[in-house]
């Protein structure tokens, strides 16, 4: 047995998709456990940008299986275009690369018009949400309304579940937020025939990959977001509408606790976060600017520039404790190049005390002041660096330091975002 998570430490945003990627050459099956396409990880193989938001990355690789656990929201029409998109660019060749879990709950159309319409009521006070349905549809599956990917091979099923929603929904849809009703036969007639398109990939997820882990194959639990949006333990309100931790991993997925072994969280080198909510080390300032342009921080779902700041390791090790994180995956690291000296928040202060963990109040975030520690910079290009030595001496003393500081070991470094720029210090399987 062989088990790795990857989840994100920060605000998501990561470069989770490239560790992944990198990762998933060693792995046999890779699964996502919550989220939805809400969620876009940026891969680039051989000069190619790939982008994908429900599949799994590990899709890239013809023989590794994928599987769209039972934890995450899917939206039929997303998933379909994504399949084509990989298939024109040669991927995803074989229907047996992807399996999708009957319970994984289904994003309908009023899903989405609920979640802009509420946005749209909320005025300078909105969330900042992708408006992709994700919320709402997580909401009808915690009230017992949701329909699953299996109802979709259910006529009877669908159709009565389909008008019980929308004689509530079409009522807030109307009233509420002034937009068109939806039509019930229109939705009914469109899901089934999603059904049947997605019917090749419909299984029960978590008894394949109780199987799977049984045989001992190496599998990748992939995660979307960061711990800092998560429902529970992220900065509320303006967080994703599913736990992004680790321990979500075993719900969302259906495995035992017992069959998790390591946990791998990616921290990128300084800190950014898309829409609005607390980010005590934000850069307001060129370097931000220059930090983002450099970095082409913007988002690879919604294309909304993300705001950069700091590395914040209150904000890490408030992860490192959460994910019972055994290593961590920097990022990024060659876009500091020129930067000096580079500053690490290390803790906060609050109403003149000083504070180590991250504030469940969000008015209380937005007030803390960072207090840092400044270490020098290089200036030396890191892209062609291949080995830890490779790297420039104060490059290195940046690495430990986050090591020092976490507790947590850094086992793999990011200098670019091609596969081959990373340097594997130890390998998860």
């Amino acid at each position: 047995m062989s088990t790795l998570v990857i989840v994100g430490t920060q605000w998501g945003d990561e470069g989770k998709g490239k560790v992944v990627d990198l990762l998933t050459g060693r792995a046999e099956v890779v699964v996502r456990f919550q989220g939805g396409n809400n969620a876009g990880h940026t891969l680039k193989v051989g000069g190619e940008q790939i982008i994908v938001h429900l599949i799994p990355s590990g899709i890239l690789y013809p023989d590794t299986l994928n599987i769209i656990a039972n934890g995450m929201v899917v939206d039929p029409s997303v998933l379909l275009h994504e399949k084509e998109t990989l298939r024109e660019r040669g991927y995803f060749q074989q229907d047996k690369q992807l399996i999708i879990s009957d319970r994984a709950h289904v994003i309908m159309p009023y899903h989405k018009a609920i979640d802009l319409g509420r946005e749209e009521i909320l005025g300078n006070s909105r969330i900042g949400t992708t408006g992709r349905g994700i919320g709402p549809c997580y909401e009808d599956k915690a009230s017992r309304m949701g329909i699953r990917v299996g109802d979709l091979l259910r006529p009877d099923v669908l159709t009565r579940r389909v008008r019980i929603a929308l004689e509530e929904k079409n009522f807030l849809i109307q009233h509420r937020f002034n937009l068109p009703k939806i039509d019930a036969d229109q939705v009914i007639e469109q899901y089934l025939d999603y059904g049947q398109q997605l019917l090749p990939h419909i299984m029960d997820a978590s008894h394949i990959l109780h199987t799977r882990i049984s045989e001992g194959s190496r599998v990748l639990f992939e995660g979307a977001q960061g711990t800092l949006l998560d429902i529970d333990h992220g900065t509320y309100p303006y967080v994703t509408s599913s736990n992004v931790v680790a321990g979500n991993v075993c719900c969302g997925s259906g495995v035992s606790p017992t069959r998790i072994e390591n946990v791998w969280g990616v921290v990128k080198a300084y800190s950014t976060r898309v829409g609005a909510g607390g980010f005590p080390t934000e850069l307001n300032d060129e370097l931000g600017e220059q930090i983002r342009k450099i970095g082409a921080e913007f988002g690879a779902t919604t294309g909304r520039p993300r705001r950069c700041g700091w590395l914040d390791l209150v904000v890490v090790n408030h992860s490192v404790r959460l994910n019972g994180l055994t290593g961590i995956a920097l990022t990024k690291m060659d876009v500091l190049t020129g930067v000096n000296p580079i500053r690490i928040c290390t803790s906060y202060e609050l109403d003149g005390k000083a504070v180590d963990r991250v504030p469940a109040n969000i008015e209380d975030l937005n007030r803390v002041v960072p207090k840092f520690r400044e270490v020098k910079g290089w200036d030396e290009p890191l892209s062609y660096c291949r080995s830890f030595d490779d790297l420039p001496k104060n490059a290195r003393d940046y690495v430990e330091t986050i090591e020092h500081l976490t507790g947590t070991p850094v086992n793999l470094i990011s200098v670019g975002p091609a596969r081959e720029q990373s340097i594997l210090r130890k390998s998860p399987f």
